[in-house]
């Protein structure tokens, strides 16, 4: 059985214009190959951009490192479906996706009773509603997030007196958060989760200075021991997830000023995985895909 496994110009080995933390994707892919091939699984590498005719005789398709969805998300939809289409299984699937790839989806998860960060949504910002932003979030420095974004790209952290001479306005949609001061010493803890069953945690902490946890800010990341609180608290993250269970996914969740874990994340599509802290991943993830290649309707 054939697997592909997608990756974007950004992350794909001997591309040119590989990112400086393409590293994580040949680290995800030396974690997955042996054990895959163990069960009789080849992975191959595909650029999600490539023509249809790049998938023919694929029986999966991963969506790995797409690194770049978010500058594109329909295209990148219309190819999942078009796969589906196929007969090609996609994990995660279209309509998870689908629901995943706009943060709005953080506002079912709080109605189920997930604890998020408090959260102000516009479809575009003028200056004059950032500016209301703070006395309405009770906070002197707010994070503003894209709705479709990723990987922290995008997102610019103002506070009350910046945003009066340096804010022009966004005419895109957005999110805006207060900053949580906590994040630059207690860091953020992500769990993952491979067919339901949590595999590892991971603590990542910003570099002096920075907010964001991704490496290729200088973020680090070590392993995690979650206690039996926090391990409860990311569960009910997962299980309030409104579709049938994620072949993998990653919650990141962050502490809030009274120590309550608050989800920052829902990683659905392609969130790296952190192998390097999770030693049996590729086994996990194997055993995952043969398990569902193999009750697949033929």
């Amino acid at each position: 059985m054939e697997i592909g496994f997608l990756c974007c110009p950004g992350t794909m080995p001997g591309s040119p214009r590989r990112r400086a933390d393409a590293f994580e994707h040949d680290m995800q892919l030396d974690a997955l190959e042996p054990a895959f091939a163990r069960l009789g699984l080849m992975l191959r590498e595909v650029d999600w951009h490539a023509p249809d005719s790049a998938f023919a005789g694929l029986d999966m398709v991963l969506l790995g490192t797409a690194w770049d969805y978010q500058d594109d998300s329909d295209a990148f939809l219309s190819t999942l479906e078009r796969l589906e289409q196929r007969g090609i299984a996609v994990c995660n699937p279209p309509d998870m996706v689908c629901w995943n790839i706009r943060k709005t989806y953080l506002r079912d998860l709080e109605r189920a009773g997930v604890a998020t960060i408090p959260t102000l949504w516009h479809e575009s910002l003028p200056r004059e509603d950032l500016l209301r932003s703070f006395d309405a979030l009770d906070t002197g420095t707010v994070v503003v997030k894209r709705q479709v974004g990723a990987g922290a790209e995008g997102q610019e952290l103002w506070d009350r007196n910046a945003a009066l001479t340096g804010f022009d306005g966004l005419e895109l949609p957005v999110m805006v958060q207060p900053y949580l001061h906590r994040i630059a010493q207690a860091g953020e803890i992500s769990f993952l989760f491979v067919d339901g069953a949590l595999s590892h945690a991971v603590l990542k902490r910003p570099r002096d200075g920075d907010y964001r946890v991704q490496s290729i800010y200088g973020g680090t990341e070590e392993i995690y021991r979650p206690d039996h609180t926090e391990r409860a608290a990311a569960q009910a993250a997962f299980d309030a997830i409104p579709f049938a269970t994620p072949l993998y996914a990653r919650i990141d969740m962050v502490r809030g000023s009274d120590d309550t874990l608050l989800l920052i994340e829902a990683e659905l599509i392609e969130p790296f995985l952190y192998p390097a802290q999770g030693p049996d991943l590729g086994d996990r993830m194997a055993r995952a895909v043969r398990q569902r290649l193999t009750r697949a309707p033929q």
